[in-house]
C-alpha cells in the first residue's frame, strides 16, 4: 500500500515482482494512473481514486510553490494529504480484506497499521527514506544537515507524530468500522512503538549507513529497483545518443515548477556554455528543450538511459537519486522540496556530485560551473563508477522476502 507521486510507487513494482517470482501473490494498492507500471510484472493492481498529478496541478497543489521553507511546504502538503486520505480509505480497506499480509509505505502508514490491527493481519513497514528519529542527522523531510544530537532526535519524533496527525480525521471512524476500541493518535503511536515491529528500509547502507542508535528491527535492505516495462529506449533517443558524445540528463521527476519555460531555457544555456548536449525528460514539471544538441523525451527507463549519459541533473528525489547511483554517473542535484535536500547532501558527501544547487537560487553560471566540474573532473566519474558497482551488487528484495516468509500466516491444517 502506497500513495504519492511516481517516486513513491515505482520501487514497489520491483519489490512486488521479486516477491511474485518467489511464488507469492502480490497486489500493488495505489493511485489508478500508476497501473501501467506493473504491466507484465505479474503484480496485481488495486486502484486508489486520487490522481496525484491532478492534485499538484490544482490551485491547492500550486500553493506549494508559495512556501519558501521545507517546513512550510511540509505543512501545506500535510493539509493536502489530510483532505484526500478519506477518499482512499474504503479502497485500502477493500484491498486489505482480500490480503494475508500488508506491506505498508509511510504515506498510508497509520491507516495500514489500523487495518492490520482490525483485520488481524501481520504487516511490515517498507519506507524509502530514513524516517525514524536518530541523533546522527536531522529528519530528512526537514533538513539536509544536523541540529545536534538532541535536536535531531526530538525533531525526528516530532515529524513522526505530525504524520500520525494527518490521519487523525479518518482513524476514529475506521476503528469503529473494524470493531476496535477508541484510541487517540498519540496513544496509537505509542502502542505501536512499544511493539517495536520490523521495518525494512528500501535504500542502500552505502548511501545512508544504519544509524547506530536505531532500535533492533529497523533495518536497511538495499534499493528496490522499479520493474521496467520497456526493454529498449525509443528509436529517436537511441539515434540521438549515438549521434554524439554522452549528453547530460535533465529531469525533475514528479516535481512541478512555476515557470518551466524559463527554467528549461536557463538549463539549455548552461549546457551549451559548458559544451554539453542534453536530454530533457518532460516529467510533471513540463521541461522541454529544442535544437540539434537537445532532445526532449517522455517517460523512459532510467536503468537504460542513465548508463549512457555523462551526468544527471535532477531534483534529488529518492528514486532518481538511486537510479543515478546505480548507473554509476555523476550528479548535479537541484533539490526542490521535502527529502530532496537530504539526498542531495548525500550525493555531495559521497563525492559523486560537486555540490547541490537549490532551485530557488539556481543561476545559469552556477549550473554551468557545476556541470563542468561533474563532467570534466575524472574523480567524480571514478567515484560514481565504483559506488555504482557496489550498489548494483546488493540484493534489496531478499531481506523483504525473508521477512514475508516469517510473517505470513501458516496454511490451514489439512
Amino acid at each position: 500500500m502506497t500513495a504519492g507521486s511516481r517516486g513513491d510507487v515505482a520501487p514497489y513494482t520491483g519489490l512486488g515482482h521479486g516477491l511474485v517470482r518467489a511464488g507469492h501473490e502480490v497486489t500493488l494498492v495505489t493511485h489508478a494512473p500508476f497501473a501501467p507500471l506493473v504491466s507484465g510484472s505479474g503484480v496485481r493492481f488495486h486502484p486508489l481514486p486520487v490522481d496525484p498529478r491532478a492534485e499538484l496541478e490544482s490551485s491547492r497543489g500550486r500553493g506549494l510553490h508559495h512556501s519558501t521553507t521545507r517546513a512550510g511546504k511540509l505543512v501545506r502538503v500535510a493539509s493536502l494529504a489530510r483532505s484526500l486520505i478519506g477518499t482512499m480509505t474504503d479502497d485500502l480497506l477493500a484491498a486489505a480484506r482480500s490480503s494475508d499480509l500488508l506491506l505498508v509505505a509511510p504515506a498510508v502508514g497509520p491507516v495500514g497499521h489500523t487495518l492490520a490491527e482490525g483485520l488481524g493481519l501481520p504487516s511490515l513497514d517498507v519506507p524509502l527514506q530514513p524516517l525514524f528519529g536518530t541523533r546522527e542527522f536531522a529528519p530528512p523531510m526537514l533538513s539536509a544537515g544536523s541540529w545536534g544530537a538532541v535536536g535531531n532526535r526530538v525533531a525526528g519524533q516530532a515529524v513522526a507524530l505530525s504524520v500520525e496527525q494527518i490521519f487523525s480525521g479518518v482513524l476514529p471512524g475506521l476503528r469503529r468500522r473494524l470493531g476496535l476500541p477508541r484510541r487517540g493518535t498519540l496513544a496509537a503511536w505509542r502502542a505501536r512503538e512499544r511493539l517495536a515491529p520490523p521495518v525494512l528500509h528500501g535504500f542502500s547502507s552505502l548511501v545512508v549507513p544504519r544509524p547506530r542508535d536505531w532500535r533492533p528491527g529497523l533495518d536497511i535492505t538495499g534499493y528496490w529497483w522499479p520493474y521496467d516495462v520497456d526493454t529498449r529506449l525509443p528509436a529517436e533517443l537511441r539515434d540521438f545518443l549515438d549521434a554524439g558524445p554522452p549528453p547530460v540528463f535533465v529531469g525533475l521527476g514528479s516535481a512541478t515548477v512555476p515557470r518551466p519555460d524559463l527554467l528549461s531555457a536557463a538549463v539549455v544555456r548552461a549546457l551549451r556554455r559548458a559544451g554539453l548536449r542534453g536530454v530533457f525528460q518532460r516529467g510533471w514539471g513540463e521541461l522541454a528543450a529544442h535544437g540539434p544538441d537537445m532532445l526532449t523525451v517522455g517517460e523512459v527507463p532510467h536503468a537504460l538511459l542513465f548508463p549512457r549519459v555523462a551526468a544527471v541533473v535532477h531534483h534529488a528525489g529518492a528514486g532518481t537519486t538511486a537510479a543515478g547511483l546505480r548507473a554509476g554517473v555523476p550528479a548535479v542535484p537541484v533539490p526542490i522540496q521535502f527529502d530532496e535536500g537530504f539526498w542531495a547532501s548525500r550525493l555531495v558527501r559521497l563525492g559523486v556530485a560537486p555540490h547541490a544547487l537549490a532551485l530557488r537560487r539556481l543561476s545559469e553560471d552556477a549550473l554551468r560551473l557545476a556541470l563542468t566540474r561533474a563532467t570534466r573532473d575524472p574523480a567524480f566519474a571514478r567515484r560514481a563508477r565504483d559506488l555504482g558497482a557496489r550498489i548494483r551488487a546488493e540484493d534489496g528484495v531478499s531481506p523483504v522476502l525473508a521477512a514475508v516468509e516469517r510473517l505470513r500466516p501458516a496454511p490451514p491444517a489439512a
